[in-house]
């Protein structure tokens, strides 16, 4: 079992009252957190639960979503009343509208089944050190409906689901990763409406769209006569969306001479119009994406390394659709059930679904969601065949731009760029020195794409826990707060 980290804030002996039906999740947690000197309760419906709450007040509640009577996000409320300390909600069958309604009902974390030991115990500690009350619940102005529908239920997808349901009641700015097709624009969306600003407007626009030399004027307005054809002035997007939300989609290929403007914009709440001279203040939430890789646009000069780092209040990145094959199937059947002319029998086979897992998909949920509707279009009311499916797009024209076919290509070009240009003498530290170059970045990425889990990215390294522990510290990427 994890043990605190020795120079984390120590944490007093707490009451930690664990609902779930499922004995062997109690058991876990009771063997986790006494271990730490904690007094573990365990109760097996939100019935029981709200006895045993009632009469000890606990420190901290873990709090199952599917229970045998009453569902945990229903007998939220009653747990928070009955304790002072945090609630968290535990599920392993979450949906957007599950992460969302407990956040906004009071939840403090949102804990997502199957999870490890190492990061349940990091979620537990890290509520019971801040002791964080729950939040006042919000309620957004419109429903979210079946408005763009986020589908999926893969580990991936659950995790985006709590990171939206965390983030929408704030004002953070929010960076989306992910390749061209994987939903970035939906995930915009999702924020925006379940949001305290869903009844201001929502501007999606990509800079890469728009006429390079009016980017600025399209972004921040103009005043009459400022440019030729400026007849008149006109508002810009920022102050279109005043009280709402922009997405800047595909952020990467913003031109750095409006990125710096951008971020005054991000840190200081104003602009200026193109021919003006006084500032105008805004109130605007900001959501950028992107398919590129922005840790490499700042190494290379192309973006500003302060406005990555202010855009990236949040980051949340969607995998690709070859990466969470299990998506596949509730993806294919909400794309059916949306076709008009789709009948009963245009269901998705074991055999079918195992040959549509073997495709790379390297348009995502794009380039399903188009496949469905040419395979319903072709059956005509009989069952789906693969035959029905247009053939993979070559996966080379569906690569972006700035990707290579092998990343050994890319790493040898620029190991032998770098080994070239050195005119350093490195006959005794040559091996260090590439070393030090490589390994840093290895350690963050796989961090962070392991949420900060420090176990888990230890087993996807294939080293020890204490090996990357040094590591981490030997590089100054050390955060103890890190699971």
């Amino acid at each position: 079992m994890k043990k605190s980290e020795p120079d984390s804030p120590r944490i007093e002996p707490a009451v930690v009252l664990v609902v779930d039906d499922e004995p062997s999740i109690c058991w876990a947690f009771e063997r986790m957190l006494s271990g730490d000197g904690h007094e573990v309760l365990t109760a097996s419906s939100a019935e029981e639960g709200l006895r045993i709450a009632n009469e000890r007040t606990p420190d901290l509640v873990l709090l199952d979503v599917r229970l045998p009577k009453e569902d945990g996000i229903s007998a939220l409320p009653k747990f928070i009343t009955a304790t002072d300390g945090p609630v968290i909600i535990m599920t392993a069958f979450g949906d957007l509208e599950t992460a969302v309604a407990a956040v906004k009902n009071g939840a403090s974390e949102y804990l997502i089944k199957p999870f490890s030991l190492d990061n349940a115990q990091a979620v537990c500690n890290n509520a019971l050190r801040t002791n964080a009350k729950p939040r006042m619940p919000f309620t957004p102005v419109r429903d979210a409906g079946s408005e763009g529908q986020i589908i999926g239920r893969s580990a991936a997808i659950q995790q985006a689901f709590r990171q939206i349901a965390l983030v929408a009641g704030s004002d953070l700015s929010v960076l989306i990763t992910g390749e061209t097709g994987t939903g970035k624009e939906l995930v915009a969306a999702a924020i925006h409406r379940h949001s305290h600003r869903a009844s201001g407007p929502y501007l999606p626009v990509a800079p890469v769209s728009l006429n390079p030399d009016l980017i600025e004027s399209e972004l921040f307005g103009h005043a009459a006569g400022a440019f030729t054809g400026a007849v008149a002035d006109r508002a810009g997007l920022f102050e279109k969306a005043e009280g709402g939300t922009v997405l800047l989609d595909e952020i990467g290929d913003l031109p750095l001479s409006i990125q710096v403007k951008l971020l005054r914009v991000l840190e200081q709440g104003e602009f200026t119009r193109v021919g003006e001279v006084e500032s105008r203040r805004c109130n605007v939430r900001m959501i950028a994406a992107t398919h590129r890789d922005l840790h490499r646009s700042v190494l290379n000069g192309e973006f500003r390394e302060d406005l990555f780092y202010r855009l990236n209040g949040l980051h949340i990145h969607l995998p690709p659709l070859r990466e969470r094959v299990e998506d596949l199937l509730p993806l294919c059947e909400h794309f059916l059930q949306r076709i008009q002319y789709a009948d009963a029998q245009h269901a998705i086979s074991d055999d079918l679904l195992a040959k549509l897992h073997r495709r790379k998909w390297y348009g995502n949920v794009r380039e399903l969601r188009n496949a469905v509707q040419h395979a319903a279009v072709v059956a005509r009311g009989r069952p789906l065949a693969i035959d029905d499916f247009p053939d993979p797009q070559p996966g080379r024209l569906q690569l972006e731009p700035d990707q290579e076919s092998d990343p050994r290509t890319s790493v040898e070009k620029e190991l032998t760029r770098w080994l070239g240009a050195s005119t350093q003498d490195y006959e005794t530290s040559l091996y260090e020195e590439t070393i030090s170059l490589v390994e840093p970045t290895l350690l963050r990425f796989v961090l962070e794409s392991c949420n900060g889990n420090r176990a888990k990215a230890a087993e996807r390294l294939g080293i020890h826990r204490g090996t990357l522990r040094e590591k981490l510290r030997k590089y100054g990427l050390d955060d103890s707060s890190s699971s």
